[in-house]
Parts: C-alpha cells; sequence; structure tokens
C-alpha cells in the first residue's frame, strides 16, 4: 500500500479527488496527512475523510529555509513513500527537494516545458495556444522543470476565459493525478526510471 502525505495551498480539488480516490479499499495507496502552507480552505477536505492536517506558514520564519526544514520534518512525520503538490504555490528550498528526491510530484496546468508558472492558463491564452492540457512532473530544484511523468491535452475552445479555460483543465487534472498515483502504488511506474 503506498503511503502519501499530499500538500496543498488552496481550494483542495486535486486533494479532494485524491481523498475519494484512496476511500476506497479497492484503491492502492492511502493518505496519511495533508499539509498546506496557510490555513487553506482545501484542509476541510482532509477533514471530512478524518485525515490528519497540518500547516507550516512561511511567515512565521525567519528564513525560507527554516520554514522548508519545518515543513519537512513536518512531512516525514509521517514518513510517507510518495508526496504530491496538489495546488501547492510556494517554490520549495533545495534541501526539501532533495531530501524528497523520487518521491515528491506535481501537477501543472499546462503541457510543460510550454508556460511554467503560476499564471500557466493565462499565459497559455495570452500566447494563442490552441492546445494546452496538464502535466504530472517529478519536483526538482526549478519552477516546473522536473522530469514529465504524464501529460493529457485538451483543445482551448474560441473566446474561452482564462477561468472557464482552467476549469476545463481541473477536470483532466484530476483524473491524471489519481491516475499516476494508481500506476505508482501498482508497480507499473517507477519514479526512479523516469527523467
Amino acid at each position: 500500500m503506498l503511503s502519501v502525505v499530499v500538500l496543498i495551498s488552496g481550494s483542495g480539488s486535486n486533494l479532494r479527488a485524491l481523498l475519494e480516490a484512496t476511500d476506497s479499499p479497492l484503491f492502492p495507496a492511502r493518505i496519511l496527512a495533508v499539509g498546506a502552507d496557510n490555513p487553506a480552505p482545501g484542509l476541510a477536505h482532509a477533514e471530512l475523510f478524518d485525515v490528519p492536517t497540518f500547516v507550516v506558514s512561511p511567515s512565521a520564519f525567519e528564513s525560507r529555509e527554516a520554514w522548508g526544514k519545518t515543513l519537512l520534518e513536518s512531512v516525514d512525520f509521517f514518513k510517507p513513500d510518495l508526496v504530491v503538490l496538489a495546488g501547492f504555490m510556494k517554490i520549495l528550498p533545495p534541501h526539501f527537494v532533495q531530501a524528497l528526491n523520487g518521491r515528491l510530484i506535481n501537477t501543472h496546468p499546462s503541457l510543460l516545458p510550454a508556460y511554467p508558472g503560476a499564471h500557466a492558463v493565462r499565459d497559455a491564452l495570452a500566447a494563442g495556444a490552441t492546445e494546452t492540457g496538464v502535466t504530472v512532473h517529478l519536483v526538482d530544484e526549478g519552477v516546473d522543470t522536473g522530469a514529465r511523468i504524464a501529460q493529457r491535452s485538451l483543445a482551448v475552445q474560441a473566446g474561452e476565459s482564462e477561468g472557464e479555460l482552467h476549469e476545463r483543465i481541473k477536470v483532466i487534472e484530476r483524473e491524471l493525478l489519481v491516475s499516476v498515483v494508481r500506476d505508482i502504488a501498482e508497480g507499473r511506474l517507477n519514479l526512479n526510471q523516469i527523467s
């Protein structure tokens, strides 16, 4: 059984999809805890599923490194096999990433390497992209530069707003994330072989 800690910053729609999937006794993974960098509304999803939560706010620390050290200690307390960034909007310090090397994945609302960063959907629309999608990737020390694990695409519709496109991306993002976690848990996907 694959054990997972999920980190979020916002509403937690990807987290909710994972919680619903792992709630089934047939799903080969369990969420041990959910952490956040602020009192995120998405933590309520974890509470509904009786999953422990923790908050490690960067504003409570003198440096990003000190914050990262405490965040890592909070994650390590649960000894997860996998850590999933599901809408976690803070750049993690290098020592955090290195400590979880090969066990830390992220979802991103574009077909990386196109449109990295916090405004991927806006950037795709501004560039006049006719296609975008979602990527699940390993986390490295860059911004959305880690090795790609899986991608799904969708066509950008004419006249679509940023909000409308982002909502459509979220649907396939949730599906892809659940699928990747299942594949890791069932041994069909070995993160040590991704490069």
